[in-house]
């Protein structure tokens, strides 16, 4: 079969992913499945098809499965135990109520850190609400500021699934990907922040009303605010201190580097933050225990299998060699990093997830990278957040998030889709526009 027809097959089966996705509704690991097995059926030798499905799959869970199931748990007990709560009174505690958008912002961006930004915002909408209320500043705003800055940190930080399984496609340092995605993320969220604030200026939108929630959350049995922050801060203080150690002790000789070696690795980090957030949980039976780490199984599964399932549509689109044929097509135009930045925008805004937007677009761009120019660490670093600021692109009525503000707001669509939808556009651009000019420096 020739290159061009298969090319064409790969763009078929792409637009086929997000047709069974946003438009007829189907669930994303059987939309996956079924085009996989179509596009290896119609481009591969038999016998290399299951081999190639099964690596795909393998290979994306080996990967992220425990990150995933650790993530959960470490947010499901914030949630259950009141910890992100006693981490958003403590930050409003020290920017005043006056700030409070602010603080909400600050605390949005933090506890998104290991919480996935559909459940950290269901789980601070209330907040978000009593803020609004008794701040007097428009609910659409407020909302908005809780989103994105969630949403900033979803689409580029590990031990968020989009990010990891990235990560692990083109071969990026996770802790690199930490660091640098928390750089750029920072300027992402404040100019959401400036954005949405511009967009509900001036407009007759309404605070929130006061409810029986929002009573709720300011309860004073909360646990205290240090030990809610620990298990968010150490596994992330963990990692990046081995990563800044390899910087500089590369071979890993030195006594310091021996002693964060395994607790540095991303799968032991969580898990001794897992072990620190059981130290919130009031009723330490194994009843209650069992409850938190069966609800966040319950929640990393369809994860899990999403994600591992867009890890075999990567393989199988790479093993056409689709990517390396467009690699040369692409490699005398000097556009480079543009290229993983504009894929994942087209998948992003098409197909609404931001997951399978970051992870097709990984798989696809990863034979491309030596003829980009980008096939070193840090080139491969920057490709992994130009994709994450596609991912941000344009998150609206296709996306399960949008939907999430929207009802748990009380907020109209229309609404909905012209302060966040815009704030996303304005946050990718920017988070790429600090890519782009990091490139220009450093590559």
């Amino acid at each position: 079969m020739s290159i061009l027809l298969t090319s064409i097959i790969v763009g078929i089966s792409i637009i086929a992913i997000i047709i069974l996705t946003s438009r007829l509704k189907l669930k994303a690991f059987i939309a996956l499945f079924l085009v996989s097995l179509f596009l290896a059926f119609i481009t591969l030798p038999a016998n290399i098809i299951v081999s190639t499905l099964k690596e795909g799959f393998g290979n994306t869970m080996a990967s992220i499965g425990f990150l995933i199931i650790f993530g959960a748990i470490i947010g499901i007990t914030l949630d259950k135990t009141g910890g992100t709560i006693s981490i958003a009174n403590y930050i409003l505690s020290k920017t005043g109520e006056h700030k409070s958008a602010s603080a909400l912002g600050i605390t949005g961006f933090i506890t998104g850190l290991p919480i996935f930004c559909d459940s950290g915002f269901i789980i601070l909408s209330g907040l978000a609400k009593s803020f609004s209320s008794k701040s007097k500043i428009s609910m659409p705003f407020m909302a908005t500021v809780l989103a994105t800055s969630l949403y900033s940190v979803h689409c580029l930080i590990p031990p968020h699934p989009g990010a990891l399984a990235a990560a692990g496609i083109i071969k990026v340092n996770i802790g690199y990907v930490i660091l640098l995605g928390l750089v750029f993320a920072i300027p992402g969220a404040l100019a959401a922040f400036f954005w949405c604030k511009l967009m509900t200026r001036g407009k007759d939108y309404l605070p929130a009303k006061m409810t029986e929630i929002d009573t709720h959350v300011t309860q004073n049995n909360l646990p205290s605010a240090f030990l809610s922050f620990l298990p968010i801060v150490i596994p992330l203080l963990l990692i990046t201190i081995k990563s800044l150690l390899n910087l500089v002790d590369i071979g890993g000789q030195t006594l310091l580097s021996k002693i964060f070696f395994f607790p540095g690795e991303p799968i032991f980090a969580l898990s001794i933050g897992v072990i620190l957030a059981m130290f919130l949980i009031k009723d330490k039976t194994i009843e209650s225990m069992n409850s938190i780490f069966g609800e966040a199984i319950e929640k990393a599964g369809p994860i899990l299998i999403v994600t591992a399932a867009g890890g075999m549509f990567g393989m199988v689109i790479k093993a056409t060699g689709t990517g390396e044929t467009m690699g040369k097509l692409l490699a005398g135009t000097n556009i480079g990093i543009v290229v993983p930045f504009l894929i994942a925008v087209i998948m992003k805004t098409a197909q609404g997830s931001s997951t399978v937007a970051i992870i097709t677009t990984a798989s696809f761009v990863a034979p491309m990278l030596s003829l980009l120019s980008l096939d070193s660490e840090w080139g491969r670093l920057l490709t992994m957040l130009s994709m994450g600021a596609g991912s941000m692109i344009v998150s609206h009525a296709n996306d399960s998030y949008f939907w999430v503000i929207s009802n748990f707001s009380d907020i109209e669509p229309a609404t909905t889709l012209k302060v966040y939808s815009s704030s996303t556009i304005v946050m990718g651009i920017v988070v790429f526009a600090c890519v782009w000019i990091t490139s220009l420096v450093i590559l």
